[in-house]
């Protein structure tokens, strides 16, 4: 009996010790800084998700049922040289450096004007006018074709693309896409369907723009969809699917076939 009560008085004192102990460490935050796969979404119209309002102008965001026969996917569609996006407006990753990743589908890229220029996505924030392209293109007549680029405009460093021919735009044709933003030498790398694409990269010394370097603002911001910047284009509408966004401090992964 003395035996039992010594144990019971031991099990005790370290319930209670375990009950009264601070945390030695808070928890893990979430790398995650957003998502959205559309799927809890109501069909029709979308003007807001969970974590982002919308831009448009001459342009809508839909809610469909996913062309793959399975949940559900974002439509945009533009007139002329509207705009509709996405906005991710709460930003604040640490290092000011995130990745990006969504399954993109254009249906067609424009063939007129010469030179058209077209963005997918564009990160800003409020300390900087400094615009960051993360993936946008341009059409080249030159090649008759459109290509992918990275770019900028407003900054120091001017308004440019730096499309690559060995990244030419794929019309009707369902992409996983990533980017990442790395403010450590104020980077942008890109991947399709969990390729690298190193021709794509861009630096603070090292881009399509003047001699100036190219310096990040404090990202709070970004947008995804499509805007085509001339006017009168051909063909003179567009459609664009989006799907499984994911933003993070981290790599996100899951693009690779």
């Amino acid at each position: 009996m003395v035996y039992l009560r010594r144990a019971a008085a031991a099990l005790l004192a370290t319930a209670s010790a375990l009950l009264s102990a601070t945390p030695t460490a808070s928890a893990t935050p979430s790398p995650v800084l957003a998502r959205e796969s559309f799927d809890r979404l109501p069909l029709g119209p979308a003007a807001q998700g969970r974590d982002w309002t919308s831009d448009t102008s001459d342009g809508t965001l839909t809610v469909t049922r996913a062309s793959t026969g399975h949940g559900r996917e974002l439509r945009i569609r533009t007139k002329g040289n509207g705009r509709a996006f996405l906005v991710f407006g709460h930003l604040a990753p640490p290092g000011n450096s995130f990745w990006a990743r969504m399954r993109l589908r254009v249906d067609a890229f424009p063939t007129a004007p010469d030179w058209a220029h077209w963005t997918l996505a564009e990160a800003s924030g409020p300390d900087s006018p400094t615009l960051v392209r993360p993936l946008g293109g341009q059409y080249v007549p030159t090649e008759k074709r459109n290509f992918y680029g990275v770019g900028s405009d407003l900054g120091p460093t001017g308004d440019w693309t730096a499309w690559k021919t060995s990244a030419p735009a794929r019309a009707g044709k369902w992409q996983c896409v990533e980017f990442h933003l790395d403010a450590t030498d104020n980077r942008v790398t890109v991947y399709f369907d969990g390729v690298p694409q190193p021709d794509l990269t861009v630096s603070t010394d090292r881009h399509g723009g003047t001699a100036d370097p190219f310096v990040f603002p404090t990202f709070d911001k970004l947008k995804l969809g499509w805007q085509l910047y001339q006017s009168d284009p051909s063909p003179s509408s567009y459609d664009v699917r989006l799907d499984d966004i994911a933003l993070s401090t981290r790599r996100v992964g899951g693009c690779a076939a």
